[in-house]
Parts: C-alpha cells; structure tokens; sequence
C-alpha cells in the first residue's frame, strides 16, 4: 500500500479509538486496535490536560475529541484528499507552532502535513500539551512507517523547510520576522460574528449558543459579536441562552465574568446581562471572556461592504442564509476537513513548498 492508503488506514483507527471518548461517556469497546496499550493512558492524558488548564475542562476536551473522531473515518478522509495529487508531492520538514487556547486546536495541521507525507516539527504551546503527542504514538502503533516522521519539539526551531504558525498579532509579527525566508502561513487573531434578523426562531438561537459559549468562547470559531437591525429585542436571544447558565460555574470563566462585569459598571458603560454572559454595544470583533459585543446595521447591503472590508479579521460568519458564504447556526465549532483557517488551502500549500 501506498502511502495515502496507509496512512488513511491509520488514521481510521485513530477515529475508531477517540470514538470511545464522547461528551455522553467513555466505553470501552473491545474491537478497537490496541486499546489495552492506548486506552487507560488516554484517560489519563485527558486527566493530566484537564489539570493542566483551568480551560480545558473535561466537556470540552471530549467535545474536541469527538468531533474528531467523526471526521477521522475511511470514506471522509478519502473525499477529502480526493482532488490533491498526493502522490507528487516531495517529503519536506514542516515545522507546525501550535496555539493552545482550545484543546487540540493544532490537530488540523498536523493532519494536513502527514497526510502530505512531510516530517513533521511540532511545536506545542504549554496549554495544549498531552492530548496530541499521545495521539502521534497510537498513529506510529497503527502504521509503523510513521515511527520517526513526528517530532515535538520544546527548544528553538532549526531545520525546517516550511512553518504553519499560530498565534496572536503580537506573535504574528515575531513569526512573520522569523520566518521570513522560508515558505509559511502565519495565521493572527481573527473572531467570528453573527448576523441577525429579529426571525430567527428559538432553535435558531439555541444552536447560536453553542457558537458563542463552546469552549469558553476562546476558539477563532467562537461567536464573539453580533450585528443586529435596529430596534432588535433581545428577550428570545436571552431566553435562548439559559441553558447554558452552568458554565458559570467554572472559576476562570466566572472570575473573568466578574472582573469584566466590575469594569463596565465602574466605567459606566451601558450593557445587558443574566448572571452569566453580558451584552455590550462596541465596534470591536474580538470581546472579553463572558461578554459579547454587538453593533447595528442599517441594511443588509451595507453590512456586507462593511464585513467585505474587514474579511481579514473575520474567520466564520453565521446567518439564516442571508449569504451561501455564512455557516448555518450551531456549525462553527464542528468544522469540516475542508473548512481551512483563514481560508488558506494548507493541503494546497504543503504540496507546493
């Protein structure tokens, strides 16, 4: 077999084996490969990430792992690389420097670089630091020609022939500097919004809570802003979101709550809220933990200029097919193989470096 096939292979069984691991209960499933080596240690590493991070709560990292496992079966893989030609591409060292503000939120490109059969250099952040290299040995057990292709790297990168970098803009620019001779994408800060209309429906706006609370809204995926009509009552958007009034329960998300709530009050700043998400009107994308900032549009039109203009700070948009571009309410925390960061094609740009 080749090395597609092999390693489609292997990451089938990697889907099979996250399978056991869901936001309704760990199972163990007996006709899963090499669980008696893999299983009571994933558990543990799931542990070990939940201590490790206040925000990697254990809801969260099974969500992230289920989504996975979904996406990680023979049929989707091969759909998904159907129209690249893998087969001519030249094996490089690709260099991948991870965020960690979700778990696992540097999976895709480590996926994107194997499946391009690269060597790949992965440069954790501190955050996000126990789930992958674990998930990197069941690979290397399921095909072991992977044995030696991954590295997880603490100290300065050396070696490379190509970076995928994650960070902030701050960080960005560091990345942009360091890397300049070598072919990259740098991916910056970007924040998600969505549009309304005053008809959405109740499980319209049910499905819009996952977007904005999923993760503690810290993904670039998560809903961070609205942009509404003018006159838009918020009462059915309030009622939508109680159910998920337990996140409040988790000390930094409350801390932050608290803190951000202390600062609007002492800054007189006008804002809605219900014990546990807060409501503020600001032309800025990118809001603080438990808060949401919205902003008023005049008219469909001019709001699609305004977003067109602003489309390098945007990553999803969500509607009620207001445009075949937006995501559909509740999708933005579930992507696809081919929904890229930033829209950059990174299957297209590993085969090209």
């Amino acid at each position: 077999m080749n090395h597609k096939t092999n390693t489609i292979k292997a990451l089938n069984e990697l889907g099979r084996f996250l399978s056991q691991f869901t936001t309704e209960s760990t199972l163990k499933n007996e006709s899963v490969l090499f669980n008696d080596l893999f299983f009571d240690g994933f558990k543990h590493q799931i542990k070990l990430s939940k201590e490790h991070n206040g925000w990697f709560s254990e809801t969260n990292i099974l969500f992230a792992i289920e989504s996975w496992a979904k996406l990680l079966t023979t049929d989707t893989l091969n759909s998904w690389v159907s129209n690249y030609p893998l087969e001519a591409a030249s094996q490089k060292k690709v260099a991948i420097v991870m965020a960690g503000n979700i778990p696992l939120v540097g999976f895709h490109d480590f996926l994107c670089a194997l499946i391009c059969n690269h060597e790949i250099i992965v440069k954790q952040s501190s955050n996000d630091k126990h789930l992958l290299p674990f998930i990197s040995l069941y690979l290397t057990k399921a095909a072991p020609e992977l044995k030696g292709r991954v590295t997880f790297l603490e100290q300065k990168l050396e070696g490379f022939d190509a970076v995928i970098a994650t960070g902030s803009n701050n960080t960005a620019r560091y990345f942009e500097y360091y890397f300049k001779d070598k072919p990259s994408i740098i991916r910056k800060n970007r924040n998600s919004l969505a549009i309304l209309t005053g008809d959405e429906t109740k499980e319209d706006l049910l499905k819009l809570s996952n977007d904005i609370f999923q993760y503690y809204g810290l993904g670039c995926r998560s809903v961070s802003k609205l942009f509404i009509p003018k006159g838009y009552n918020f009462d059915a958007f309030f009622d939508a979101m109680y159910h998920w009034h337990p996140i409040i329960n988790g000390a930094k998300y409350a801390n932050n709550y608290d803190y951000n709530k202390a600062v609007y009050l002492m800054s007189e700043f006008k804002m809605l809220e219900n014990g546990f998400l807060m409501i503020k009107e600001d032309p800025s994308y990118a809001s603080p933990i438990a808060t949401l900032f919205y902003e008023h549009y005049d008219s469909l039109e001019t709001l699609t200029d305004k977003l067109n203009s602003d489309a390098d700070k945007i990553q999803c948009i969500v509607s009620n097919n207001i445009s075949e571009d937006h995501l559909s309410f509740g999708s933005t925390q579930t992507p696809q193989l081919e929904d890229y960061a930033d829209g950059v094609d990174t299957v297209d740009f590993l085969l090209k470096i």
